[in-house]
């Protein structure tokens, strides 16, 4: 026969949850012996053991002094159906240590391998990460919103990129963070992303950018014009040029 607290010791509880389950109608209360003390048989410590299994599964104890008094198919079926519920748990926990993961893993936690890659390639260029955080939040949006057309704007990017007059433009905006509005070497800037523009590929962008919203392009071009103080000045010179815009470049009559 066992005391209180070796029978709490073989169930792998504590001698309140022993009490707790008493008070509660799950565990019957032995007869006191001559000294006062409960005395426990191996009965309790097989009972125990269920009703601790059982609430660390987290069934209601109500529920669990059902399954006490139920018959073996019952009780069977029960636990086939607390096991499916606890394997959808794990799958679900799991899901979420992959989501925790990610958090650490940066770009990759709301972009697609494709704008991760297009991301990668530009630190490879040496770009500081400043640009390319404003770039990461920018893509960030479109993904969100146009899913289906990043594969293809990534695509698009990374042929961008084989041209070294874009990368050499991606170079004058980084420097054009310290520059004045009246710097002499924004036109030049400006020049060379209108020939830029009116190079061959801006077709294929064109068809495409009709499908960011005029919403989301000023929201995308807000991005720009908080993050280069004078990148109000340059759209002012690509519209003399005859362009308008950033995200969705559009062309006009030069002013």
């Amino acid at each position: 026969m066992l005391t209180i607290s070796q029978l709490a010791s073989y169930a792998g509880v504590t001698v309140r949850a022993v009490r707790h389950y008493h008070a509660k109608g799950l565990l019957p209360e032995p007869e006191r012996d001559r000294s006062g003390y409960r005395r426990y048989d191996a009965r309790a410590v097989v009972e125990l053991i269920k009703i601790r299994t059982l609430a660390e599964a987290g069934v209601p104890l109500a529920r669990v002094r059902e399954l006490l008094t139920a018959g073996e198919a019952e009780f069977n079926a029960a636990v086939a159906d607390i096991d499916r519920r606890l394997r959808a748990e794990i799958r679900e926990r799991q899901r979420h240590r992959e989501r925790i993961a990610q958090l650490a893993a940066g770009d990759s936690l709301a972009l697609p391998p494709e704008a991760v890659a297009y991301l990668d390639r530009l630190r490879k260029l040496g770009l500081p990460e400043r640009m390319i955080e404003g770039e990461r939040d920018g893509w960030i949006l479109v993904a969100a919103q146009l899913p289906q057309h990043m594969s293809l704007y990534m695509k698009l990017k990374q042929q961008e990129l084989d041209n070294p007059a874009t990368v050499e433009l991606y170079w004058d905006l980084v420097a054009m963070i310290d520059w004045g509005v009246d710097d002499p070497r924004l036109a030049a800037v400006a020049d060379r992303l209108v020939a830029s523009l009116e190079d061959a590929g801006i077709e294929e962008w064109a068809d495409h950018d009709q499908e960011i919203t005029d919403e989301l392009a000023d929201l995308l071009d807000s991005f720009f014009l908080d993050s280069v103080p004078i990148a109000r000045r340059l759209m002012e010179l690509l519209e003399e040029r005859g362009w308008r815009g950033w995200t969705k470049f559009e062309r006009i009559h030069p002013t």
